[in-house]
């Protein structure tokens, strides 16, 4: 099932499924997506909108999500943030903005749904995007490593396909070289199932 019909359908019910993920182990690291960064700043994937209460006081941001149900439920959590907000739908592979728009760019649980022939693709046009010298943060599942969890992803690894089109086996570290942006950091924020990736665009 396409990403697009597969959001648009569970759009509804993302909150509530995700509810408990986003109390118990969500809200605490959003957060590290917004250190350091300012100014105009995208958020690719915004979802139904669970990182507005975290942007940066004063920053302006543009959310985009391929699903037009998601952005219609993050509408209604505009009045969270401190930051300037527009939402648009756009696909993350085809980015309809100029070159160095945006002083930074996030992205949260994108990078996992995308399949890895779309990953090189989605990099290079954040990378492109964003200006010379500016960050891109993304927060990724990845497949655990310790046995007890490796097996335990491997239960819910099913169900996470079927109701979000995501997996544990991205590779996403592995196409930022040759998206042209430099690696700043890969390190676990959740055991050995979440991490955050931060990447640099190279100056000119």
């Amino acid at each position: 099932m396409p990403n697009f019909e597969r959001y648009q359908r569970i759009a509804p019910f993302y909150d509530l499924l995700d509810l408990p993920f986003e109390y118990g182990r969500y809200r605490s690291i959003r957060p590290l997506l917004f250190q350091g960064l300012s100014g105009r700043l995208l958020d690719a994937g915004v979802g139904t909108g669970r990182n507005f209460p975290f942007y940066p006081h004063g920053a302006n941001v543009v959310g985009i999500d391929l699903s037009s149900a998601m952005l219609s439920r993050a509408s209604r959590r505009l009045h969270l943030s401190a930051a300037v907000i527009e939402l648009m739908q756009m696909d993350v592979t085809e980015l309809d903005f100029p070159d160095a728009s945006f002083d930074g760019a996030v992205a949260t649980f994108l990078f996992c749904v995308l399949p890895d022939e779309l990953q090189l693709t989605a990099l290079r046009e954040l990378g492109r995007v964003v200006k010379p010298g500016g960050v891109i943060r993304m927060l990724e599942y990845v497949r655990p490593r310790r046995p007890v969890r490796r097996f335990v992803a491997k239960l819910w690894e099913p169900w996470i396909a079927w109701a979000y089109g995501a997996g544990f086996d991205r590779q996403t570290v592995r196409y930022i070289p040759g998206a042209g942006l430099q690696l700043l950091e890969s390190r676990f924020v959740v055991d050995d199932l979440l991490k955050l990736i931060s990447v640099r665009v190279p100056a000119q």
